[in-house]
């Protein structure tokens, strides 16, 4: 018993050291496969000339994932990084959603469809009257767009580990007897290791105060109110309690409040990547988006394009939600679209909050 008491630490002391020479060396490689790709000369040229497009494309993009920001830190200091995230950013529209503009239920049925995107909304499918898949497809990155004719059923629901915790999204979905599901707000993740344990800011499911974290991120609330309408705003648990809000995550930015865009200054700051949204329009209609990436072909989507496809679909307030490994859509119990993690391997991760779409 001695023996073993005294050899079971050492093996696992071992094992810690060998995965982080492991992560190190991949880390290493990764950084030489991206200079031999680019090649001598033309990869210095890129990272330090005068051109600053592939530089300031490399900064936001590994600045905003989890795993991947010795990528920047690597190659630049402190001080180049902080100025390029203040070149590239995203302007948010100052302003807590009105409400009153908001009328459920009132989708024309005349058939008359003012675009093809109207049509692919309104136009329901024959055999489902809840919910509509959207194949979305644009340049460098493909995705899902789920339209929901109904938003009083539409709920956050939460890790039941809250705190020591997340989990799959996949678990949430069918713990909650859900017809759609997409990811939530974020999650506090210091060191870039978190499990998805605390979810950021503000959290409401089901007419409950869920956290009441002090957030100072881009974005804010981004929940459902008793009239079911998605408000979006910078506010305490008080104002959003004053606006009966029952279910809320919290994150951002915010991509269009009140029908006006942001205004994206450069590529946003948020790189390319995969991504969540979510959005309503003027009639009601919610819109769950969820965007792949991390591939060659498809690295994912920026900003623009996630203001770009809200409002092309109608979306009169939206809001980015967590993306990268997180963004998962999860329809009848399966994931719909092809999460990436860090390593490459096709997987998601565990999550704090997703927003889902309930049975009647």
């Amino acid at each position: 018993m001695i023996n073993e008491e005294i050899e079971e630490p050492k093996l696992v002391k071992k094992t810690k050291k060998q995965k982080k020479r492991k992560q190190i060396l991949k880390r290493v490689l990764i950084i030489l496969a991206i200079l031999f790709t680019l090649g001598g000369s033309t990869g210095l040229f890129l990272l330090y000339g005068p051109y600053s497009g592939f530089r300031e494309w490399l900064i936001t993009t590994a600045m905003t994932t989890m795993t991947h920001q010795y990528l920047a830190t690597w190659f630049y200091d402190d001080e180049t990084i902080q100025k390029v995230l203040e070149k590239n950013k995203v302007q948010e529209i100052d302003e807590i959603t009105d409400i009153d503009t908001i009328v459920v239920n009132k989708t024309p049925k005349d058939g008359n469809y003012a675009n093809k995107y109207e049509k692919e909304i309104l136009e329901r499918d024959s055999n489902n009257q809840d919910y509509k898949i959207i194949n979305i497809k644009g340049k460098g990155y493909s995705g899902y767009l789920a339209a929901i004719y109904d938003p009083s059923r539409i709920e956050t629901v939460y890790t039941k580990k809250l705190g020591t915790s997340g989990q799959y999204l996949t678990t949430m979905a069918k713990d909650n007897d859900a017809i759609i599901a997409i990811n939530g707000g974020g999650f506090v993740d210091p060191n870039f290791n978190s499990n998805g344990a605390n979810p950021l800011g503000i959290t409401f499911s089901r007419g409950k105060l869920i956290t009441s974290n002090t957030y100072n991120g881009s974005g804010g609330l981004i929940g459902f109110t008793e009239e079911n309408k998605l408000v979006l705003g910078k506010m305490t648990v008080k104002k959003a309690q004053e606006m009966r809000v029952r279910d809320a995550v919290t994150f951002g930015p915010f991509l269009i409040v009140n029908g006006k865009p942001s205004a994206v200054l450069g590529n946003g700051g948020w790189g390319t990547a995969p991504r969540t949204a979510i959005g309503q329009r003027k009639d009601g209609i919610v819109l769950f988006l969820v965007i792949d990436g991390r591939t060659v072909k498809e690295p994912g989507a920026d900003m623009n394009d996630l203001i770009e496809i809200m409002q092309n679909y109608g979306a009169y307030n939206a809001a980015n939600l967590d993306g990268g490994t997180s963004s998962v859509m999860v329809v009848d119990g399966k994931i719909i679209n092809d999460p990436i993690d860090s390593t490459g391997a096709h997987k998601t991760r565990f999550i704090s909050t997703g927003f889902i779409l309930t049975k009647k």
